[in-house]
């Protein structure tokens, strides 16, 4: 099986790269990973899309795992986000579509409006409050209907060792000073990209059907909580955090947001455990590990 990953310097593509690029890892039929990323593969420039996907064109898998993700400037940027979030993924899914290979796209909590408060079920509907939510959206919708076989995968809060998140952000600062602060009115769950590997090698072994996918780890948590568990896992670990607690922020105190962010958008992954017979961890264990192996000090 070989597999192409557009995105590939990014969290998730670098950790997919990795993971299954080492042999007999995660998903054993797979003989050949390549990764494309910019500037050879630039989602605002039709001509590198191409070129790149000449290259795969005897792939099984193409795996999408780029975007324009800056919530605020996809609002200032309308355009730009529109052509990387769904007329490039348009494209990729219609490029797949003639050469016979499987997608995967990597989608969003954020196509939700966060106005309900118990998980999203695969088959809610989408209501996206932002420019970033509704081109993500929009670009689910142009995927499968190029290509009805796409692995849609909505992540949230994705964290892992390949670049700084939220929660390397945070202890960081725990670490450097006496008092940190987090958002505690806003609830998602975090994603760990070690188990994210995992889950999505599932499904290409298991040749799962098309459709939606919420790939996140199992529970919720605000912000907030989300640090201080990361903070009292540090110092069970030994390291010298200084703040002993995460002080409570509003999403109204936010100042420098220009994007609305929905205020709810746990995913409920109730689907890709029927397909895969799989059952995320919480995001708490994966914390744990994620801190355990790769310190941010």
């Amino acid at each position: 099986m070989k597999i192409a990953i557009l995105g590939s310097r990014g969290r998730l593509g670098a950790a997919l790269l990795r993971a299954w690029g080492a042999e007999g890892v995660t998903v054993p039929s797979i003989r050949e990973v390549r990764g494309f990323a910019r500037p050879a593969f630039d989602l605002l420039d039709p001509a590198s899309i191409d070129r790149c996907l000449d290259e795969t064109e005897h792939f099984d898998w193409v795996v999408n795992c780029a975007a324009n993700t800056n919530v605020d400037a996809c609002e200032r940027q309308t355009e730009e986000a529109r052509l990387a979030n769904t007329v490039a993924v348009r494209r990729i899914a219609e490029r797949c579509a003639k050469t016979g290979a499987r997608l995967i796209h990597v989608s969003t909590d954020y196509v939700f409006d966060g106005r309900q408060r118990e998980p999203y079920a695969e088959d809610a509907n989408p209501s996206p409050l932002s420019v970033y939510g509704q081109t993500k959206a929009d670009g689910e919708v142009a995927a499968l209907s190029a290509l009805p076989s796409t692995l849609v995968a909505r992540v949230s809060w994705v964290f892992g060792p390949d670049k700084p998140s939220f929660v390397d952000m945070l202890l960081s600062r725990a670490l450097a000073q006496s008092s940190v602060a987090a958002v505690a009115d806003k609830w998602s769950t975090p994603t760990y990209t070690e188990d994210l590997a995992s889950w999505l090698g599932t499904l290409i072994a298991a040749d799962a059907p098309g459709g939606i996918y919420h790939l996140c780890n199992s529970g919720e948590c605000t912000w907030r909580e989300y640090g201080a568990h990361a903070i009292e896992c540090a110092r069970e670990l030994g390291l010298p955090v200084k703040a002993s607690d995460v002080a409570p922020l509003s999403l109204s105190d936010m100042e420098a947001f220009v994007a609305e962010r929905p205020v709810y958008t746990v995913l409920s992954t109730e689907h890709f455990q029927e397909v895969a017979q799989v059952t995320p961890r919480p995001w708490q264990d994966a914390v744990r590990d994620y801190i355990a192996t790769y310190p941010p000090c």
